[in-house]
């Protein structure tokens, strides 16, 4: 049926490799497409994730009602989508047409991220859980 992303309706037996794609509602930017808030039938890069360097790599990602988080290999967190109730962790309300670096984890990694409704929780390297939204 497609949800695995490989751009076909195949069964993968063995484990493939992707790099960062969303589909689905493009609404308020939840794709991270960036303009193009159109749907997405079929799975589509997000540009501003390509991995142009080895610190860019998208080790995990996390998807919410209205909102996305990534995780890169250096340990920093990415949002974008809907920004109501401060759920992308900016500091403010606005949404996020592409993929934004959150910057309150300067000089912490990151280990892993979890997108809720309207909130967000990450885990840093030291045990910390840190939580924002509503």
């Amino acid at each position: 049926s497609g949800r695995l992303g490989h751009g076909d309706e195949q069964n993968q037996w063995q484990p493939k490799k992707l790099e960062a794609f969303a589909w689905g509602k493009g609404e308020r930017g939840c794709l991270g497409h960036g303009e193009d808030l159109s749907n997405q039938l079929l799975p589509k890069k997000i540009e501003a994730l390509a991995a142009s360097a080895s610190d860019q790599r998208v080790i995990a990602v996390s998807v919410g009602n209205l909102h996305s988080l990534a995780i890169t290999a250096d340990g920093a967190v990415w949002s974008w989508g809907y920004g109501d109730s401060g759920r992308l962790g900016h500091g403010d309300y606005q949404s996020q047409l592409l993929p934004k670096k959150i910057e309150a984890f300067a000089g912490q990694r990151v280990v892993a991220v979890s997108a809720a409704a309207s909130h967000s929780l990450a885990v840093t390297a030291d045990g910390a859980v840190w939580s924002w939204g509503s």
